[in-house]
């Protein structure tokens, strides 16, 4: 049974298709050009990541440095914005401040992976000033971070839960007794983590049963993706947009 809707970012009609880092697969990962591919092929819903510079500006990239992905190099915590700006994706294109993502696509819903401690407090000042608290969910690996966002912001944030969460849930759906934070409202997971297996039926059947929605990363290839919708997933994350796109469409739930 899926499970009520708990939060506005969560108003779906089908299981969500995220666009990850803006469809990855085409190396301009959580840049604008990637962006709009992605809102122009008709996602809604876009995830990425946060760093924050060492003048507060809110940037969007996966990595705490630039050398990976930019022809520049550095931690970004230790950059200004102006060093930061002039970074190029894949030598072509700059990396976005999330701010501008978010007047860029003001219809566009956002999962934010917030990277370092230090993006937290900029990340809900910025959602406060906007007021955009229904298009943003809020996700880390870290449980401790979350679980302060969550008490910094109160019920107006949606988030998903960290590792710990994630870890505490599949052991309940194992039959182990441990409790499990209410206030998330997804549990965003790998469909297995060191050759463990974490998304199965009896995983769907606990988060839904705690009115929790279930979010697959990475996934690419489509016969994954038909599994994981067939086992009751709510939303699946993914590089290949228009692979996700083709898979809902068959499926006759692509909105």
């Amino acid at each position: 049974m899926t499970p009520r809707i708990r939060h506005p970012y969560l108003d779906h009609p089908g299981p969500i298709p995220f666009a990850h880092r803006g469809g990855a697969a085409d190396g301009l990962e959580n840049t604008m050009l990637q962006f709009r591919r992605a809102v122009d092929a008709g996602y809604r819903y876009l995830e990425t990541d946060v760093h924050c510079t060492a003048d507060g500006k809110l940037v969007a990239l996966h990595d705490s440095t630039l050398d990976r992905v930019t022809d520049g190099g550095g931690l970004i915590a230790d950059l200004p914005w102006s060093d930061v700006q002039h970074a190029r994706v894949a030598g072509s294109e700059p990396v976005p401040l999330f701010e501008d993502l978010l007047e860029a696509f003001p219809e566009a819903r956002w999962n934010v992976d917030v990277k370092a401690e230090p993006a937290l407090g900029p990340l809900l000042e910025l959602i406060e000033r906007t007021g955009c608290w229904d298009r943003i969910c809020v996700g880390s690996f870290s449980e401790a971070r979350v679980v302060r966002a969550q008490r910094l912001a109160g019920p107006r944030l949606a988030t998903s839960y960290g590792t710990k969460g994630v870890l505490d849930l599949r052991l309940r759906s194992w039959g182990v007794p441990v409790g499990v934070r209410r206030s998330a409202v997804a549990a965003q997971v790998p469909e297995s983590q060191s050759g463990i297996p974490v998304v199965d039926r009896r995983f769907v059947r606990t988060a839904h049963a705690r009115g929790l929605q279930v979010h697959v990363w990475t996934v690419n290839d489509p016969d994954r993706m038909h599994r994981l919708l067939d086992l009751g997933v709510d939303g699946i994350m993914t590089d290949h947009i228009d692979t996700l796109r083709k898979v809902l469409e068959d499926r006759g739930t692509w909105f």
